[in-house]
């Protein structure tokens, strides 16, 4: 399904890609364009095979690794091991020209639902460019707490306590900066009201952190943008309650 902005398609959405297993298989957006044509997402790199476009995903829950790729282990570092899941699409709400509302289930390996999700993807056009606008909710239908981690919350250093809305850039972006910094190290990790992740032809603004979520932030490793959802602390979902969030995204042409 494709979202469309002033009858331009901006960007597309895979609810069924055909993924690997070993790499988190989920529904996400790519290609993302901004309004004169650029390509602003990348999906499968060969640096990150499990980076896939505009995605919502997490290593750690409940120990269950629907990120995809290697798990990282207190203590032993990444570890491949027999822990992978997938996050499936059930179905459409609604499908317009500019929104997409889809349902969504987070599965443990044995095909059982760890989490229901609510998902809205709109666009609309704005001075400059157009604005992606991404809301979820996961609600816990069990009756035990379901918790998410990441990396950082299992022990690796480096502010890597990456999981949530993610966004793989392009290749060609070269440039990061929040109100305060120009700097990888200090946007990654903080609480800032907006950041900014730039390539030649386009400037990527994201706002909308929630209570306790950082920003993750890559550029010399890989281009990357997340809103992080368990940075330093794991993350509690108790039965019958809901994790909301909503994010937007201005994409806009230099």
């Amino acid at each position: 399904m494709d979202l469309e902005v002033d009858g331009r398609v901006v960007a597309t959405y895979l609810a069924h890609p055909d993924v690997d297993p070993l790499r988190g298989p989920r529904p996400y957006l790519h290609p993302v364009r901004t309004l004169a044509g650029t390509v602003v997402t990348d999906a499968g790199p060969d640096d990150h095979p499990h980076h896939l476009g505009v995605s919502i995903a997490m290593q750690d829950v409940n120990g269950i690794n629907l990120w995809g790729g290697r798990t990282y282990v207190r203590g032993q570092g990444y570890q491949w091991l027999d822990d992978h899941a997938r996050i499936e699409h059930v179905g459409y709400a609604e499908v317009a020209p500019g929104r997409i509302r889809s349902q969504l289930r987070w599965c443990d390996p044995a095909g059982g639902t760890l989490l229901d999700e609510r998902r809205t993807m709109s666009a609309e056009l704005i001075e400059g460019g157009w604005r992606l606008r991404v809301e979820y909710t996961l609600t816990n239908p069990g009756l035990e707490p379901v918790r998410l981690g990441s990396p950082g919350t299992n022990g690796r250093p480096g502010d890597a306590g990456y999981g949530g809305f993610f966004w793989r850039g392009a290749l060609d972006a070269n440039r990061v900066a929040s109100p305060h910094s120009t700097r990888e190290a200090e946007v990654n990790g903080s609480m800032a009201e907006w950041v900014e992740l730039a390539g030649p032809a386009y400037t990527l603004v994201f706002s909308g952190l929630g209570e306790g979520d950082r920003w993750f932030v890559r550029l010399g490793e890989y281009p990357g943008v997340c809103v992080a959802l368990a940075f330093a602390d794991v993350r509690s979902i108790e039965p019958g309650d809901c994790l909301r969030r909503a994010h937007e995204v201005r994409i806009l042409d230099m």
